[in-house]
C-alpha cells in the first residue's frame, strides 16, 4: 500500500473514532429530552437562523431530503416545529420553531454546548482552531471529489510534530486500541 494511502487511512480511522467518542459523550444528554443529535441540529439551526426550508435544513445538518422530512415530522408531532408557507413565495414551505421548541432549545443548548466543550477539552483552544481549519479544508476537498491530494508532505504537519502520540495505528503493540477495536496494520477491523 502506498504511504499516502496508508496515512489517509490512519487519519480517517482516527477521525471516525474521535467522532464516535464525542457522540457517545453527548448522546445521553440529548436522549434525556428524547432527541437525536440530528433533531437537536434542526432545532439549533432554526433557533439561530430562523425559519428554513427542508433543503436549507438538510444542508445545515448534512442529511438527505427524505430523512429531513422524517425528522421534521417527528419534531412537528412533538409540537416543537411547524411548517408554514412562505408569504413571498407560496411554493416554498418553511420550518419554524414553535414556542415549545424555542423553550426547549434555549433550555438544553447551554448544557449541550458545555458537554461538547468538555469532550473537546483534550485539545487546547489553539489546537481546536487548527483542527477546525483542517476539517473545513478536508470537508471542502472531499465534497469536490478531487483526485489530486492537497498536501502529501510531512512539512504540512509541522505544527503538530512536537506533540506526543501513541503509535501510528492508535493502538498498542497487541493491536488493541484505546476504544477497544482491533486493528490490522492500521486498518480498523470493526470501526
Amino acid at each position: 500500500m502506498e504511504e499516502a494511502t496508508a496515512a489517509a487511512l490512519r487519519a480517517y480511522v482516527k477521525l471516525f473514532r474521535a467522532s464516535r467518542a464525542i457522540l457517545a459523550r453527548i448522546e445521553p444528554g440529548l436522549a434525556l429530552h428524547g432527541l437525536t443529535p440530528t433533531q437537536l441540529g434542526v432545532l439549533e439551526a432554526l433557533w439561530h437562523k430562523g425559519p428554513l426550508t427542508h433543503g436549507e435544513l438538510g444542508r445545515k445538518v448534512l442529511t438527505s431530503a427524505g430523512n429531513m422530512t422524517d425528522i421534521v415530522d417527528k419534531l412537528s408531532t412533538r409540537g416543537l416545529v411547524r411548517r408554514v408557507r412562505d408569504l413571498a413565495d407560496r411554493r416554498q414551505v418553511r420550518v419554524e420553531l414553535t414556542g415549545c421548541g424555542r423553550d426547549l432549545i434555549r433550555a438544553i443548548f447551554p448544557r449541550h454546548a458545555a458537554d461538547i466543550a468538555q469532550a473537546m477539552s483534550g485539545l487546547s483552544s489553539c489546537e481546536q482552531e487548527l483542527l477546525g481549519t483542517l476539517l473545513r479544508q478536508l470537508g471542502q476537498h472531499a465534497a469536490q471529489g478531487c483526485a489530486t491530494p492537497g498536501c502529501a508532505t510531512p512539512s504540512c504537519v509541522a505544527p503538530l510534530a512536537d506533540k506526543p502520540s501513541v503509535d501510528e495505528t492508535g493502538g498498542d503493540e497487541t493491536g488493541r486500541n484505546e476504544a477497544g477495536g482491533d486493528e490490522v496494520r492500521g486498518h480498523a477491523v470493526t470501526p
